[in-house]
């Protein structure tokens, strides 16, 4: 096996693929070199589109068109803040951190109408994609979008809410199986006080908090809601659950005991620093092996992340990717659920693997797409996105693909075969291969490329 090919599988799975561009500077490295520049590759900066936070509930009791203009207002940041990450994402120069943002972003999964919520959540993912988990689930244990959705402001001494408790154990720590419901209680009561103010800044409010004995997993003591995270890290189901369902993001879906125990084992030893777990992965000789390789279904925003990054899209009517999240089935910041996006083979079903097939040529030809269908009920933030989804019919996608920056980055000797191989993971079939030699337009050659269920994998 070849460098580039294990440089570029670690570019599918560490980021959104490996760009024509890349080769110039990878294809002399080393796997280590490679995997030291994703590392090193630098810090993106936070998130910003929605400036300062409104208290929504006084709003909310106001006359009929502030409340209306609210919400309008809302609408608004909540499609800003989705395509201020598409954007992110799609132009970054550390996409290890971006990707793994993406991974937390599921793991901690959250909705929530406020804007200004989800954006500081989202950073906090960000600022934390490759650093300290403990620290991560700290923050957004006091984050007021998760209190907000799961409940915790509603948690005081003698009326405990367990939403927040049940789920922070069940996904967001050492998962079903490893806790009772006493702990499930006490944990909750551990969390009485926890919420935000009118700014949305956390308040630890300790007239609202149970400080009375609790006996949590086994140990009796006057727990707050640190405490119960500390105890929850303290046992080593954390960093097994946490590496199951990391193996099932960045190598198969299928996980292996072995492997996915000796990642637990790194990732506790290092007290649950992710970038050495994350090494650990990438220099793994089994994260290589060709049954982890082109094998996993790409989510819809890495899909459409790939296609941008890959041929320097633009977009005049950015929108539109609200539009191709939706009909794909992943719109960021919401989730179908607490426990987020299922993923893996989830992904396909008919429809989307329909469109998937469509997309790539519709945006690198600037062509039509339909994109009706039936709206998620509680997607109200997306629908008013779209006031009319007809009107998408007819409307052509205003996308501008850079062919001159993507063609001059394909070396004058590579033949199709390795263009071929370079765009798909996945070994192109015969009838694919034969369509290849065929083929004298290396751009008709990429559309039909990317276009192909083979693109779907990575």
């Amino acid at each position: 096996m070849t460098n580039i090919k294990q440089v570029k599988h670690l570019y599918a799975r560490a980021g959104f693929g490996m760009r024509f561009e890349d080769l110039k500077t990878l294809e002399n490295m080393s796997v280590k070199q490679a995997i030291k520049g994703l590392f090193n590759a630098g810090a993106d900066e936070p998130i910003n589109v929605v400036q300062g936070n409104t208290d929504y509930s006084a709003v909310m009791k106001g006359d009929v068109p502030a409340r209306k203009m609210f919400i309008q207002q809302q609408r608004q940041q909540e499609k800003d803040l989705n395509l201020a990450w598409i954007n992110k994402m799609s132009t970054t120069n550390a996409p290890l951190q971006e990707k793994m943002t993406l991974f937390w972003h599921n793991h901690f999964a959250c909705r929530t109408i406020n804007a200004a919520f989800a954006q500081q959540l989202n950073n906090i993912q960000r600022a934390n994609a490759l650093g300290s988990f403990k620290t991560l689930l700290l923050q957004v244990a006091q984050a007021p979008a998760m209190l907000q959705f799961l409940n915790n402001q509603q948690n005081r001494k003698g009326h405990p809410n367990e939403n927040f408790a049940r789920e922070l154990m069940e996904l967001f720590t050492i998962g079903r199986g490893n806790y009772t419901e006493t702990d499930v209680k006490e944990s909750a009561r551990s969390f009485t006080g926890y919420g935000f103010d009118l700014t949305g800044a956390f308040v630890n409010r300790k007239f609202l908090h149970d400080d009375g004995q609790k006996t949590f997993m086994g140990k009796t003591g006057t727990f707050n809601g640190e405490d119960i995270m500390n105890m929850l890290l303290e046992r080593k189901e954390t960093a097994h659950y946490i590496s199951n369902k990391l193996y099932k993001y960045l190598v198969n879906e299928i996980p292996d005991p072995v492997h996915v125990n000796a990642m637990a084992d790194v990732f506790y030893k290092a007290n649950y620093e992710i970038k050495p777990l994350l090494e650990y992965i990438f220099t793994s000789d089994w994260f290589y092996d060709d049954k982890n390789t082109g094998n996993l279904v790409k989510s819809p925003v890495e899909f459409l992340v790939g296609l941008n990054r890959q041929f320097y899209i633009t977009y005049q009517r950015p929108e539109v990717l609200l539009q191709f999240q939706r009909v794909l089935g992943q719109v960021l910041f919401y989730p179908p659920n607490v426990a987020g996006w299922p993923g893996g083979r989830n992904w396909i079903d008919s429809s989307s693997l329909m469109y998937r097939l469509k997309i790539p040529s519709t945006l690198l030809n600037g062509g039509l797409i339909d994109v009706t269908g039936k709206a998620d009920p509680e997607d109200e933030a997306y629908i008013a996105t779209v006031r009319n989804q007809q009107q998408f019919v007819s409307t052509r996608v205003q996308a501008q693909p850079d062919w001159n920056q993507f063609l001059q980055n394909i070396p004058k000797t590579m033949s199709n075969a390795a263009i071929a191989q370079f765009l798909l993971e996945p070994k192109p079939n015969n009838t694919l291969i034969n369509n290849i030699n065929q083929t004298t337009d290396i751009k008709s050659l990429a559309i039909e490329l990317v276009s192909t269920p083979e693109y779907q994998l990575c």
